[in-house]
């Protein structure tokens, strides 16, 4: 069930609510519901993927750190993630290259939409990198274990291993519901995470 732990003081638009979730929790699929009952979404892993795209920002100055990891298609996400998962220096050195392109992305979101009343910041490491200190309230976005899973070993070129590796990297998702403002379910009938979402957009309007 959803709920909200914090005081609600007076919003400041927009109201920044950032979504997150461990790898296999549904946060993309609920990012999408935030989008068809109108709140907008800056989508972290999306922009990524733009910039690590064909022509994207960010392939020279990948390719240059990581040779070999691009291609007339962008970046190799496969070969880059071979050469940086479980590599804490090789990591830091991707996230020095990535993370203020993301940053800036964000900032002009926010100015495309400063007259909102919320908007929802979809940051997959949102804890891990100290995100959740700059949006006013957290969504977690969480599923079983045994759901979480299945869903990711269906991915392409999954392996137990590698989901490993991703889950050393990310708070625990018991750590992230016991942090969060709001806690979207997402093992249950869609219908119901629908109507969790449009609970959680309704609690914020400027006032």
């Amino acid at each position: 069930m959803s709920h909200f732990k914090r005081p609600l003081l007076p919003l400041r638009r927009p109201f920044l609510l950032g979504l997150t979730g461990s790898i296999g929790m549904g946060k993309s699929t609920a990012a999408a519901m935030f989008e068809r009952v109108g709140v907008p979404v800056f989508d972290a892993d999306a922009e990524v993927h733009r910039l690590q795209g064909p022509g994207g920002a960010l392939v020279a100055a990948i390719e240059a750190r990581f040779p070999g990891t691009t291609g007339p298609q962008g970046v190799d996400r496969q070969k880059l993630g071979a050469r940086v998962l479980g590599n804490t220096h090789e990591l830091a050195a991707l996230e020095a290259i990535v993370h203020p392109a993301v940053f800036r992305a964000q900032k002009r979101f926010l100015a495309r939409h400063r007259a909102r009343d919320v908007v929802v910041l979809d940051i997959p490491l949102l804890f891990e990198k100290g995100g959740w200190r700059r949006v006013g309230a957290i969504a977690v976005v969480s599923a079983p274990a045994w759901l979480q899973r299945r869903r990711v070993m269906s991915r392409p070129g999954m392996t137990a291993a590698k989901l490993k590796a991703i889950r050393r990297l990310q708070v625990p998702d018991r750590v992230k519901r016991a942090r969060a403002d709001f806690i979207i379910e997402t093992g249950r009938p869609k219908s119901e995470t629908q109507r969790q979402i449009r609970f959680i957009a309704s609690c914020f309007h400027a006032r």
